[in-house]
């Protein structure tokens, strides 16, 4: 079966991919999922191929993500589903939109567990189509009052503030500086490309939630080595995978801002294996590097919708 973007964003609600990739962190954290990090080879005329695999034991499924990608020209992404029993295939679906979605959902799920109960206001660092998932899932797991946006380019930010406002019936500010978004946000998501830190610890308010959900290279960084310092509770989708491709991370390490033995894989805590937050006043870090057992379990969900025949 092949599946394509359209037939994705129309299986694929927010709603359904909050809780599917909140169960796949507590199959990830009571081991019933099984995850392996992203490898990459490059070519000389900078393109590279990226492929990422998880198996899951209480579907009986295996994926793959592939994709492509070459500076200037894009990317292509697709997901291979296969039946663990019969090792038959059973789809390939295109996943760009899938993967927008289900990393949209990774930091809804982290705000869910993390931020206070009580946060509603948001600092939104990025406003492209990633941007818009984020917002989206954020949205649904926490009453938000008031958003503010930023980018660098003015007339994307004040496009973004106006198309998700309408959407989501949120009041959404564009804003003219990083800094102007995050001081005083109860959540703060960064959702960019950026190599160098677009959050610093400095402008945090305690008790902030922060989503670092754009970086998953080791040679950027989103926020700074102050911003995770500052982090009571630092968490990530794995451990495994933050160790190759966490820049955030890294370099506060590097700076004696971090010790990898405090950090907690998210899964731990959905599964209630490992506390959350712990005060009102804790600042608590999500560093999202995007997992194939995240795009197992959603994938899962849009094949079904278009199976056709039962498996045996």
């Amino acid at each position: 079966m092949f599946i394509t973007e359209e037939q994705v964003r129309l299986a694929l609600p927010m709603s359904l991919a909050l809780e599917r990739v909140e169960e796949c962190f507590r199959r990830l954290g009571d081991g019933r999922m099984l995850n392996h990090p992203r490898r990459r080879i490059g070519l000389d005329n900078r393109a590279m191929l990226h492929a990422m695999d998880a198996g899951d034991n209480e579907a009986g499924l295996f994926a793959a993500k592939i994709y492509a990608t070459r500076p200037g020209v894009g990317a292509h992404f697709i997901v291979l589903l296969f039946d663990a029993e019969t090792t038959k295939p059973l789809a390939a679906i295109e996943a760009d939109e899938l993967g927008r979605i289900r990393t949209g959902a990774a930091s809804g799920v982290a705000t869910k567990l993390l931020a206070r109960p009580d946060a509603s206001t948001l600092g939104l660092i990025g406003a492209g189509w990633q941007a818009e998932t984020q917002l989206e899932a954020i949205a649904r797991v926490r009453r938000l009052e008031r958003v503010r946006v930023h980018s660098r380019t003015p007339e994307k930010r004040e496009a973004f503030a106006a198309k998700m406002g309408e959407r989501l019936k949120l009041t959404i500010e564009p804003v003219d500086s990083a800094q102007k978004a995050v001081e005083g946000a109860a959540i703060v998501t960064a959702i960019t490309s950026s190599k160098e830190p677009v959050v610093l610890g400095e402008w945090l308010e305690p008790g902030c939630h922060v989503n670092a959900a754009g970086s998953n290279h080791i040679r950027r960084r989103e926020i700074d080595a102050m911003a995770v310092g500052r982090a009571a509770l630092a968490t990530t989708d794995s451990i495994e995978q933050a160790h190759i491709e966490a820049g955030d991370l890294v370099h506060a390490a590097a700076e004696g801002r971090f010790q990898w033995e405090t950090l907690v894989e998210l899964g731990a805590i959905a599964a209630g294996r490992a506390p959350g937050r712990q005060s009102d006043a804790d600042i608590t870090l999500f560093e999202s590097q995007g997992l194939a057992a995240q795009d197992l379990i959603v994938a899962e969900a849009v094949w079904r919708t278009f199976a056709t025949e039962p498996r045996t």
